[in-house]
């Protein structure tokens, strides 16, 4: 990267700079004039200069010059104006310099700033760009944190300095040196003056300013590595709490704030000393302009038009200068920022740019076979991985490698996936150095997936076809407003040097996928997801999803069908009971009281959780039918009857799990609440003390809790209570929840919620898992799985994929390797928080899948159990970073050798 700031943003901007400079140049002129004509206001028509006579006009606006050998040229011969005329008409050309100063200044601020931000854009984007490139073992070196705040906030002022890097002292100077002329122009020692006090601010400020820089760059160093201590904390934090080190923590974090604080507050003291120092040179200079410029007037060797604008002038010459100080020590502060980040993205073997090439058709395949020759591998510390292996892989063959934790088997899968790059030796296809291929190759022709997964914010859909997205495959349409924003944006993408690549074209590479389009790309996934055993996972997610039925119209139909099925599949099995459905006109025993009260789901905050007993216009009503005192006795004996048997339990007890409407820290206060309420009614509590009694009732559940406090009588009542709180329901709250009704789909619920319309009864102790079993069986007989499925797929798996289980994110970085076709599949110890079983059946199913359709890719799959490698033709095994054995399951079991330990144990 350039190492002068100023020297790259030349290179980058230099017409821009050219033009900037010469509006420039032509804004002196009308900023020259406004400091000459207050003098000819007061001088002419105020003091009467030139005006001596009665009636006495002159020329306004005569442009003659006398030119030699020409004579006399006269553009505009001018109008006769009286004194007040002059006087009007001299104020009117003051007032359109203003006008005419103001507008340059606003077109030139207005330059300068888009200039600076296509610059800024520029380099964010060159800085990704080497991150993009940067060998895979800096990436150990480096916090991510520490690398984001550089390219998001250490460039910032980059950018704002580009539009001021030429433009600032050619407008500043050109300013300054007006005033200063013009004051020397009016009388020599007042400009003598002037330039005496310009030196001195022009060489003390500088000077001093230099611990500013020193304290500005080390208060960026700490403030960068804040970032990171804080992103180390984010990521960390189950460690934390798992050894209580959160006050460690604390105590490192408040150390390295009053770090920062110290040198702030340095910062600051000295930033306002030097302001100090710099206003009161200001402020001296009008001191000696009125004491020596008065003197001269009366001396009769100034007139007063010319102290008058010489002090105008001046007026404005502090503040050019001030800025160019400014400007310098900006320029020093930029500069330094500037070299620490090329100092940070200068890496050692970096990625040529050639290598990450966009290839929009599919390239040629990789060459067969893929090689390693005499390899050697090593960690950043120079401890050996790997010593001196070389093998080959062929298209067709399928490859277990077993070993030890530290055996070397994994550093090599991680080689032929380009993540460790050789100390010594080569990888090879098929005499081509891996290294020196493009990655629209390797990164095709090679699948890898390893335990270590990461995922990206977004969607399940999006990280499973993300290996897909290689380059843009059809382009979006934009119509009218869009196409030319669109136009808009790759003008200014090319302006700014960055690629003008659309994020809305369709980027997934669907023949890869062994797919045609859109449309047939979910049934090509779909045996990728079987074949991890992701497809229940997914179901899952999709069953506790809510779905907009305007959206899935046809979905949302076939939910409400669904329901019906479901009644008749219960009863054809003998399980009616086994779900409990929502009556309009019945109280739903397995659901609870704030449930069967509402009769629907809360889509507002006015009827969500604890608030519903705080709503005034559901107080109204249940105060109205007399249910608020029964409500708030039926809250007091759950208390108590909760206090009573849980209260001498530890926190810890399994009790507590079924305890719903009270967590084992709410029994203390409920506790001190149920003696203070003691013979009370509801009439006598706080508003605060009846809504935490009454929270119990709305969370009772008859059959699961078990209190007896439910009758037919209060049941009924809540039915009643129900139906009038439905009828009088303000406009205002109509959108606040969502009632159940039978014949449509509740958009508010999960899918599953809509498919029972009802709870599962608390009778059947496996009820939840038959019930899903059941519903599966369902949506494959209607024919709504796929589409199940789909909004599955629409789940958002949360930063780095935290959404998810470990089990899940392992089965999830399987499937998005797998669905695409390669030429080699690399598989790095993908599953081991899998057990056995499951990791049998899926080593068997991957193997099937990638060799269908007369497929002959080749598989290398370092094994987590040694005992899966007799389902592949060939067996490595590695012992101390050494290929210690080559063959097959059987030969390698008749040597006796390591493999037969492994195995063995």
């Amino acid at each position: 990267m350039e190492k002068r700031l100023t020297r790259y943003i030349w290179t980058h901007t230099r017409s821009q700079q050219l033009w900037i400079l010469l509006v420039v140049a032509v804004s002196m002129i009308p900023y020259f004039l406004s400091f000459d004509l207050p003098k000819q206001i007061v001088n002419g028509p105020i003091q009467g200069a030139g005006f001596e006579t009665p009636g006495a006009t002159q020329l306004f606006m005569n442009l003659s010059f006398d030119l030699p050998w020409i004579g006399s040229l006269v553009l505009f011969p001018g109008i006769e104006l009286t004194r007040m005329q002059t006087l009007f008409a001299l104020s009117l050309v003051f007032l359109l310099l203003v006008v005419i100063n103001g507008l340059f200044k606003f077109y030139i601020n207005t330059f300068k700033g888009r200039l600076g931000e296509r610059l800024l854009r520029r380099i964010r984007f060159e800085l990704v760009d080497r991150i993009l490139r940067f060998p895979p073992n800096h990436f150990k070196r480096v916090k991510g944190a520490e690398i984001s705040s550089m390219v998001k906030d250490e460039v910032e002022p980059l950018g704002g300095f580009t539009g001021d890097a030429f433009v600032s002292p050619a407008l500043l100077g050109g300013q300054a040196l007006t005033a200063l002329f013009f004051i020397f122009m009016q009388n020599f020692w007042l400009g003598m003056i002037a330039a005496a006090m310009v030196g001195v601010q022009g060489v003390i400020i500088p000077r001093m300013r230099r611990r500013l820089l020193v304290l500005g760059r080390e208060r960026q160093i700490t403030a960068r590595e804040l970032a990171g201590r804080v992103s180390e904390i984010v990521e960390g934090i189950g460690a934390i709490h798992a050894y209580d080190t959160s006050n460690y923590e604390r105590a490192d974090i408040a150390q390295r704030l009053g770090r920062i604080f110290k040198i702030r507050y340095d910062l600051y003291q000295w930033k306002f000393l030097v302001k100090f120092i710099n206003n009161f040179l200001a402020q001296v200079t009008p001191f000696l302009f009125y004491c020596v410029g008065g003197y001269l007037a009366l001396q009769g060797r100034l007139d007063i038009g010319q102290l008058i604008a010489v002090i105008s002038a001046y007026k404005d010459l502090p503040g050019p200068l001030k800025d160019l100080i400014d400007w310098d020590q900006t320029r020093q502060d930029v500069q330094v920022k500037y070299v620490q980040v090329v100092e940070q993205f200068t890496v050692e073997k970096i990625m040529e740019p050639a290598v990450q090439v966009m290839a929009v058709a599919s390239p040629t395949a990789l060459k067969a076979p893929l090689a390693a020759v005499n390899l050697s591998l090593a960690d950043d510390s120079g401890a050996k991985l790997l010593e001196r292996v070389s093998l080959q892989i062929h298209p067709g063959e399928t490859i277990a490698i077993v070993g030890g934790a530290a055996g070397g088997g994994d550093s090599l899968a991680e080689a032929f996936a380009r993540l460790i790059w050789p100390e010594s030796g080569k990888i090879v296809a098929g005499g081509d150095d891996l290294l020196d291929l493009p990655e629209s190759v390797t990164g095709r022709s090679i699948s890898y997936a390893a335990s270590d997964s990461y995922f990206f914010y977004g969607s399940l859909r999006d990280n499973l076809l993300y290996g897909l997205k290689h380059a843009p495959r059809k382009a979006a349409v934009y119509e009218g407003a869009g196409a030319t924003q669109r136009k808009w944006e790759i003008s200014e993408a090319k302006m700014a040097g960055n690629p003008d690549f659309d994020t809305n074209s369709d980027w997934i590479d669907y023949e890869a996928a062994s797919a045609t389009h859109a449309d047939d790309l979910f049934a090509a996934i779909l045996p990728v997801l079987d074949t991890v055993q992701l497809s229940t996972d997914i179901l899952d997610l999709a069953l506790r999803s809510t779905v907009d039925p305007k959206e899935h119209p046809e979905l949302a139909a076939g939910i409400v069908e669904m329901r019906q099925a479901l009644r008749q599949q219960l009863e054809e099995e003998d399980l009616s009971s086994l779900v409990v459905s929502f009556e309009p006109g019945a109280y739903n025993t397995e659901a609870t009281v704030g449930e069967n009260l509402l009769f629907g789901t809360a889509t507002g905050p006015e009827l969500r959780g604890r608030a519903i007993s705080k709503n005034a216009y559901f107080r109204s009503v249940v105060g109205r039918t007399g249910l608020d005192g029964v409500l708030f006795d039926m809250g007091y004996s759950i208390a108590e009857n909760a206090v009573e048997l849980f209260s001498d339990l530890p926190p810890d007890h399994p009790f507590f799990q079924q305890l719903t409407f009270m967590t084992a820290d709410d029994i203390p206060l409920y506790q001190q609440l149920v003696q203070k309420l003691r013979g009370k009614n509801v009439d006598q509590v706080s508003e605060e003390e009846r809504a935490s009694i009454i929270r119990l009732s709305f969370l009772y559940i008859e059959p699961r809790h078990r209190f007896g406090l439910l009758t037919d009588e209060l049941m009924a009542k809540i039915v009643d209570v129900r139906r009038e709180f439905h009828q009088g329901l303000p406009d205002d709250m109509q959108d606040a929840f969502e009632r159940y009704d039978p014949a449509h789909y509740t958009a508010s619920a999960s899918l599953m919620d809509n498919v029972l319309f009802g709870r599962i009864s608390h009778k059947h102790a496996d009820g939840s898992k038959r019930i899903r079993a059941i519903v599966s069986a369902l949506l494959n007989t209607l024919g709504l799985h796929e589409q199940v499925l789909a909004i599955g797929l629409d789940f958002n798996v949360g930063a780095g994929g935290k959404r998810l289980t470990s089990f899940q994110r392992q089965k999830l970085n399987l499937a998005r390797a797998l669905v695409r076709r390669s030429e080699y599949y690399i598989f790095n110890r993908p599953m081991p928080g899998l057990d056995h079983r499951v990791q049998d059946e899926i080593v068997r199913d991957v193997i099937k899948l990638v060799q269908r359709d007369g497929r002959d890719p080749a598989i290398v799959w370092v094994l987590s159990n040694a005992g899966l490698a007799h389902l592949f033709d060939r067996v490595l095994v590695f012992d101390r970073g050494m290929l210690v054995e080559d063959g097959t399951h059987a030969t390698l079991v008749e040597n006796n050798g390591i493999f037969k330990e492994l195995v063995s144990s």
